[in-house]
């Protein structure tokens, strides 16, 4: 009997812009609907060259991997280039072939030819990444029931479009010296924030009474848990007026706990009751996001991952 042909190979390579139909098609059919994704691999005018493929004989993408450039800062403050990997995906028919693994050792030369210190990805399946040389890392959360429901809401309220000059004032200058945080561009907050923040979050503000904003906080609710994603403040006292806001919130959509991944700080620990019940405070740690050293030795990277307010928004998500 004679064998059926074998068939060829997929060929790695870099994508074109006549890639572009099929991989939108190929992240559809893996991520559902993720309208976002155009929008955000569009910020990167480079990007067929940071997106690595495996095209079938027939011309079908199997797989893709993108590189994102990003400026992330140091255990320091001071702010270097990195490259996180991300919109990953493989057709179900061409799993378990190695696709990946390819496809992640061309955007890992790709990355160190251009000047990236270490790469950043996010990922709940990490041992595709691990035979590849990333490693995991840990960041802290902390949840538990709600807070009861204060006796008034505070100076809390939602954030509006107009607010988006005076909000990205205000994040830059509480991160301007964060370990682990992106610098964000103009282009971020027109695009990446709004994609990664959308209808599905909810986003408070608390003012300073000169017309600015001095708290800024967005979470979402989501099968009765209220999980703060990023908060953005000009006071420590703010934290705990906008925790409070989103325990109004929160209990009014339905929500009996909540979750926060903020830093530990001791401004976050001290707003903490205002959300969390005191007595009921459980503390854990995320592993889902992954590093490799690659032009900086991997204690340096270690350290600013560990350094004290450490933290990477899941608004500069790639």
């Amino acid at each position: 009997m004679t064998p059926p042909p074998a068939i060829p190979a997929p060929v790695i390579r870099t994508a074109t812009p006549a890639d572009e139909p099929a991989l939108y098609a190929l992240w559809s059919r893996c991520f559902g609907d993720a309208p976002h994704l155009p929008a955000l691999y569009a910020l990167d005018d480079s990007r067929h060259h940071r997106t690595f493929v495996a095209a079938g004989h027939d011309g079908t993408l199997d797989a893709v991997v993108v590189h994102v450039p990003r400026t992330v800062r140091d255990a320091h403050g001071a702010p270097h280039r990195i490259g996180g990997i991300g919109s990953v995906a493989t057709r179900p028919e061409a799993r378990g072939r190695g696709l990946v693994r390819a496809l992640l050792a061309e955007a890992t030369a790709t990355m160190m030819r251009e000047g990236c210190g270490w790469s950043l990805l996010f990922t709940g399946t990490p041992g595709v990444y691990e035979s590849s040389g990333w490693r995991t890392f840990a960041r802290p959360y902390a949840e538990g029931p709600l807070a009861a429901v204060p006796e008034g809401p505070g100076d809390v309220r939602d954030a509006r479009p107009v607010d988006r000059a005076s909000l990205a004032r205000l994040q830059a200058a509480d991160n301007a010296h964060r370990p682990l945080s992106s610098v964000r561009s103009a282009d971020d907050w027109r695009v990446r924030v709004p994609a990664w923040y959308g209808p599905d979050t909810l986003q408070l503000v608390t003012e300073d009474g000169a017309g600015g904003l001095n708290g800024w906080l967005v979470a979402r609710i989501v099968d009765g848990t209220a999980e703060v994603l990023e908060a953005a403040v000009a006071t420590d006292d703010r934290l705990g007026v906008l925790y409070e806001g989103l325990a109004v919130r929160a209990h009014a959509a339905g929500a009996v706990r909540a979750r926060t991944r903020l830093p530990a700080t001791p401004g976050a620990e001290r707003a903490l009751p205002r959300l969390l019940r005191a007595d009921a405070v459980i503390r854990g740690t995320d592993t889902t996001g992954m590093y490799r050293p690659l032009l900086t030795p991997a204690r340096t990277v270690e350290r600013t991952l560990n350094a004290p307010g450490a933290a990477h928004w899941y608004g500069d998500s790639f």
